[in-house]
């Protein structure tokens, strides 16, 4: 009786180091947790407070130059610490399941989704040559992939990111095992196939008893899901205890700004006015944009509304500005098909789809893994070729856009793109990543470009001691923060944000929108925001578009979507949020 009380994970007075230039750098101290068999535990905290190096130190999975200093990590009353790398590989897959963070680079890009998950269950015995397929299919269903068995035969290229992260999903889960370490993994996914896949664990840890160790920034997600909750920052724990005791009567000062700042908590009732810059007009339009006719808004910001902290940088100046128009952006019939491979039949990855940008105002897309949002801003980044429709941007018809003209085009539209890690090049550092758009559209002299790479740092709450980093040595936050530097480089007119802050924790999610706000009034930029997150989309958009398999289903202000949603499709979206049930004060 006592054995089976025993929680399944113990760890003890856990202090994980990393060695550097300048000597041993503390990652983690003096952590100590348990978790029983059955039991959801969150781990939160802002990006490099150790949430994911506490989990890597269990399954012992910690980078070349770290190590566990001190402390144990029991796994059912056998010690990990200390345990040779053949015993580890025993154990990894099989009683400790791993749901890793980034999809793309945690799988190989040469070999099959199927192939990939078979090599893990037939490398468990969970399953052998006769039937490894059926169970390969088995898995990715198990996963949230519809189609199984034809996604099984696809690579990951072929996935949308969402796609590509429920293929990992699906790989720590196939052997069954007693601990599932998921380091953010839903960060990537809509709200409908979040739930989709949060309930699938749940069931999995009511069945099996299989613990589940989350790392999640969404405290919604937290308070939903798990049964208790550790806050972590600066590599200790800041304050734990049950769900409801953290999020409802926090104590730690610094539980309590990660709580103010999570908008998957309280952003569904609440819209914070500083990113209301059209408030001083007046109320939002009772109905949002319907094609090539929204409504515009030129207005100056709210009173209230508060000042910059610090001046800005601007970029160099580029050609004369084009004279000023209602639409900055506008789409009309746009189709994409692609040939399905195989068949002679076409796939519409976008359908007739139709909607404009006023000049200053943001434009929100939404909708499921899938649906034709990331193909749609590809294609008004001139990157794919429509089949059908017309784009145009300050009145020109972007198709037909060549040689100067395409190049002005390209500095006056600037992509932030979901990725941070296949976004960046791994061999430039930080400065010259950030400051390649300058250099290569030969803005401002050598030393103007450099201060404005500072400013920008400055403005994406990245320390300048980073610019001479690699992107490898950052966090997949921080990476998220340099791509967001570098659209803003420019200072486009047009930025299409791909998910952009998907990676980031809530704080520094807070600091990013608001540095987009602060932006949009300073500047008069307009946004096309892409996310699944629509507590995110809520807190920033005048507009949404609501996109599903490949089609334009609602179009509307942000307040009729949020609070009078007409298509069954939207309102099962606003549904599925994560925490929007919970009342939890802020």
């Amino acid at each position: 009786m006592l054995q089976d009380a025993a929680p399944l994970l113990q760890v003890r007075d856990l202090a994980v180091e990393f060695g550097t230039m300048d000597g041993p750098v503390r990652a983690v101290e003096n952590i100590s947790f348990d978790l029983a068999a059955g039991d959801t535990l969150a781990i939160v905290g802002e990006s490099g407070s150790g949430k994911s190096t506490t989990a890597m130190a269990v399954i012992g999975l910690l980078a070349g130059n770290g190590r566990i200093a001190e402390g144990s990590i029991s796994l059912a009353g056998q010690e990990l610490v200390g345990a040779s790398e053949s015993v580890m590989r025993k154990i990894r897959g099989k009683s400790i399941g791993l749901v890793p963070q980034d999809p793309m680079s945690n799988l190989n890009p040469v070999s099959k989704i199927g192939t990939q998950i078979a090599e893990t269950l037939l490398a468990h015995g969970m399953a052998n040559r006769a039937n490894v397929d059926k169970k390969v299919v088995e898995t990715l269903a198990a996963a949230g992939l519809p189609d199984a068995a034809r996604r099984a035969k696809q690579y990951p290229h072929e996935f949308s990111g969402g796609m590509r992260q429920r293929a990992l999903i699906a790989i720590g889960l196939a052997c069954n095992p007693r601990l599932l370490i998921a380091d953010e993994p839903t960060s990537a996914l809509d709200v409908t196939v979040q739930k989709t896949i949060l309930d699938q664990l749940g069931r999995m840890t009511a069945e099996l008893g299989t613990a589940l160790m989350l790392i999640t920034h969404d405290l919604g997600l937290a308070a939903e899901r798990a049964s208790h909750v550790i806050v972590m920052h600066r590599g200790r724990v800041v304050e734990h205890g049950t769900a409801r005791q953290i999020l409802e009567d926090p104590q730690a000062d610094y539980t309590k700004a990660l709580i103010a700042a999570a908008p998957s908590v309280s952003a569904v009732r609440l819209r914070p006015e500083v990113f209301r810059h059209a408030d001083a007009a007046g109320p939002a339009p009772a109905s949002g944009p319907t094609p090539l006719t929204p409504a515009t808004a030129t207005a100056t910001p709210a009173a209230d509304a508060p000042a910059t902290t610090t001046p800005r940088t601007p970029a160099p100046a580029a050609t004369p500005a084009a004279a000023s128009v209602d639409n900055i952006l506008e789409v009309e019939g746009l189709t994409k098909l692609y040939k399905v491979r195989g068949t002679k039949d076409d796939f519409a990855a976008v359908d007739d789809v139709s909607f404009a940008i006023p000049r200053g105002e943001t434009v929100a897309i939404v909708g499921e893994s899938g649906s034709g949002k990331t193909t749609t801003a590809r294609m008004i980044l001139k990157v794919v070729e429509p089949t059908k429709g017309s784009i145009r941007f300050d009145g020109q018809d972007v198709a037909s856009l060549k040689g100067r003209e395409l190049r002005s085009f390209r500095q006056k539209v600037q992509p932030i793109f979901q990725d941070p890690y296949s976004s960046l090049n791994p061999m430039f550092t930080i400065e010259r990543i950030i400051e390649e758009p300058l250099t290569f559209y030969k803005r401002g002299s050598g030393k103007e470009r450099a201060a404005r790479v500072r400013q920008l740092m400055d403005d994406v709450a990245l320390p300048q001691s980073m610019l001479r980093r690699y992107p490898s040595e950052l966090s997949g936050g921080q990476r998220q923060r340099v791509a967001i530097a570098r659209a803003l480089a420019l200072s486009p007119d047009l930025i299409v944000c791909d998910e952009p802050v998907s990676a980031l924790d809530v704080l520094v999610q807070a600091q990013i929108l608001t540095l987009l706000g602060d932006l949009q009034r300073e500047y008069g930029q307009s946004y096309l925001f892409i996310s699944h997150d629509l507590a995110v989309v809520r807190l920033i958009s005048d507009y949404v578009c609501v996109m599903r398999a490949g089609e334009l289903v609602e179009a509307a202000s942000s307040e009729e979507i949020f609070t009078n949603a007409r298509h069954p499709y939207t309102r099962k979206l606003l549904a599925s949020i994560p925490g929007n049930e919970l009342d939890i004060a802020v």
